[in-house]
């Protein structure tokens, strides 16, 4: 037992001094490496220009903002590059992770996203970067952004839109002469498999497999070519929210005003206060359906749908003032020929209510002598040119339904008095006086002779119209057959879209 644990103190006092020697070995090869190296310089400096591999890992990517036209994605975007004078030889040890303090001290590329808005580096807990050194001199440099660059956004199909985001990189200082940028034939541009968007689908992989060279300015004002690299990311739409939002509360909206052709056309009040209703409502539903968007200079598929809605609508009121228009009669009122003359009355309580005055036909029966004839009755009559005229009193719609006077009522009054017709040129109204009441009904007797009972006319109310019926088939299929077409142009275009994507 004494020999075995003597033996173990033994090899774990040689671990211990074996590990410090290669510490001490690391740094005294690092101090080595960094002996008389300028990081200013670029590797290669003088001759061909440094190489620069980049991959990126998409870790997850939103939000997608089309007012701003812009995406945010987080992602590890790592950077590699040779640099000769880096080079090391160790028998242990092929690859050396170095602190981020080394990256001060080294040659970097100043690598800067062309169309980035607020890209940062994450720092929580440390900066989220590290340094790996291989032995034939190759540095790995990667780090943890979350990059907001813009994305130019065509939202005439929206919302069965599909996108094109780009995200452009390159040297802002070193010209194509100098740095050459590549993307990593091993693994370029992943996505995450856990990754998922809110309102997008990443329909098909960026292509990212190729360098392009942009020209700019510099403080010179002399063009140079700078090495670019760039990628697509295709996204899709999700569209059940706009169906929940939008569309399905404008087809309700359509299908409530075509409520207006069932119902009376003497409803005036009803259809119109309908109408008003539904296209407040739609007023607003388009409203809200733009404040997520931009204000862009043309229609989108959205606003399409919503002026078509808004228009059915609106054609809907038009079709009601087109109704009313042809409308012979007024809104529930009886009216009566010139002609008719009617023997009924009505209660003393509503004849006193509901009298209005007429000084158009002379023809009206009223005598202030008669007995039973009140104070009230008499302020029926005028005097004009020396002889009486007397005031006309429209019987009201219930005393035409109702024409009886009840059995209680024991004096003559001339409330419910009928008008009579002016093209009865035997009447002498000076002369006409009432004589007796029987069975509930008002007789006369003129001194040239007896007027005899005519029939009564029932009050005529307008019938169904045609027009009205011809809507309710006119409009539910009209607005079918433009949604039909509606659905089918925008989805193949979208289809044929995402297909050429794809591919």
């Amino acid at each position: 037992m004494l020999l075995r644990s003597h033996r173990m103190q033994c090899q774990s006092k040689s671990t211990s001094l074996t590990q410090m020697n290669d510490h001490k070995n690391i740094s005294e090869l690092l101090d080595g490496l960094l002996r008389g190296y300028d990081n200013s310089v670029r590797p290669d400096f003088g001759g061909p220009p440094a190489v620069i591999e980049v991959d990126i890992m998409v870790r997850s990517m939103g939000p997608i903002s089309e007012v701003d036209m812009t995406y945010s994605m987080d992602c590890y975007f790592r950077q590699s590059w040779v640099d000769k004078r880096l080079a090391f030889r160790a028998d242990a040890k092929e690859t050396l992770a170095l602190s981020i303090s080394m990256l001060k001290k080294i040659w970097k590329p100043d690598t800067y996203f062309y169309n980035g808005k607020q890209s940062y580096l994450h720092t929580i807990t440390t900066p989220n970067k590290f340094v790996r050194l291989y032995q034939d001199g190759r540095v790995l440099y990667s780090s943890r952004l979350t990059i907001k660059a813009g994305c130019p956004m065509n939202l005439e199909d929206f919302p069965m839109d599909t996108q094109r985001c780009p995200l452009k990189f390159g040297s802002f200082g070193y010209t194509s002469v100098d740095v050459i940028y590549r993307w990593n034939q091993q693994r370029q541009v992943a996505i995450a498999e856990d990754m998922k968007l809110s309102q997008f689908d990443l329909i098909a992989s960026p292509a990212a497999n190729h360098t392009n060279t942009v020209l700019k300015s510099d403080s010179n004002y002399c063009f140079c070519e700078y090495s670019m690299l760039l990628v697509s990311f295709h996204l899709q739409r999700h569209m059940g929210n706009f169906l929940i939002q939008v569309y399905g509360p404008c087809i309700l909206l359509v299908v409530l005003s075509w409520v207006s052709f069932w119902l009376n056309r003497e409803a005036t009040a009803d259809r119109v206060s309908l109408g008003i209703t539904t296209v407040l409502t739609m007023t607003f539903l388009g409203l809200e359906a733009r404040t997520d968007l931009p204000k862009v200079p043309y229609p989108t598929a959205l606003d399409f749908f919503v002026f078509l809605s808004f228009g059915f609508i609106f054609a809907t009121i038009i079709q009601f003032a087109v109704v009313h228009y042809f409308t012979k009669y007024g809104s529930g009122e009886c009216y009566f020929s010139a002609d008719l003359s009617s023997e009924s009355s009505s209660d003393e309580d509503d004849g006193r209510t509901s009298r209005t005055t007429c000084r158009s036909q002379p023809g009206c029966v009223h005598n202030n002598n008669t007995p039973g004839s009140s104070t009230e009755d008499t302020n029926y009559s005028e005097t004009k040119n020396g002889k009486d005229v007397f005031l006309l009193e429209v019987i009201p719609l219930r005393a035409c339904i109702t024409p009886t006077i009840p059995s209680r009522r024991s004096s003559l009054s001339w409330t419910g008095l009928p008008c009579l017709s002016r093209t009865q040129p035997e009447l002498n109204t000076q002369h006409i006086i009432p004589t007796t009441v029987s069975d509930h009904r008002l007789s006369f007797q003129a001194s040239s002779g007896s007027i005899k009972k005519k029939k009564k006319r029932m009050p005529r109310y307008n019938s169904v119209s045609k027009i009205d019926r011809a809507s309710r088939v006119v409009f539910p299929l009209l607005f079918l057959a433009i949604n039909l077409f509606y659905w089918y142009s925008y989805l193949s275009r979208s289809e044929r879209i995402k297909s050429t994507y794809k591919s």
